[in-house]
């Protein structure tokens, strides 16, 4: 049986709603709507040094894919360097966190089930206000599954 409420689609180059998140530009390719749920998929193309604070996302499993540059990828207690071309896949539950090497960087993002598509779109207004409260960010983290459990380690390069 066929779920009619999906459909076939295919983005460009460069196609794909863009979420400004200050420092760096998120692209929407797939969200939750069009794959009926399945999965959501964001491409990132993130400065140097970026890196968001150690998290767990409860309700979705999440892959990167490498696509320019490198990311320092830190799994629990492990680290790796994860170059052009790299694959990482993070189950739920598991305590993870990332940094840009030292040259921008840009990967895909694909959760599934379909998840974090409006985490970042609230991330990103909460950004866009004057004195982003942290306290909000953990708020906004919590109502999409995500809980922050620590800074990125030091000592990573």
């Amino acid at each position: 049986m066929t779920d009619t409420t999906r459909r076939a689609f295919v983005l460009g180059p460069g196609q794909g709603r863009s979420i400004d998140m200050g420092t760096f530009q998120m692209s929407v390719k797939a969200t939750a709507d069009e794959t009926g749920t399945a999965f959501s998929m964001l491409e990132a193309t993130e400065p140097a040094g970026f890196g968001p604070p150690m998290h767990i996302h409860h309700d979705a499993d999440e892959a990167f894919y490498v696509l320019g540059g490198e990311y320092f990828i830190f799994l629990e207690d492990r680290e790796t360097l994860c170059p052009a071309g790299s694959f990482i896949y993070i189950p739920a539950g598991v305590r993870h966190g990332f940094r840009v090497g030292s040259v921008p960087s840009r990967k895909l993002n694909l959760y599934s089930p379909a998840a974090m598509v409006g985490y970042f779109d609230e991330l990103a207004a909460a950004f866009a206000a004057p004195n982003a409260d942290p306290a909000h960010l953990d708020e906004i983290a919590a109502r999409f599954g995500m809980e922050i459990v620590g800074p990125v380690p030091e000592g990573y390069l």
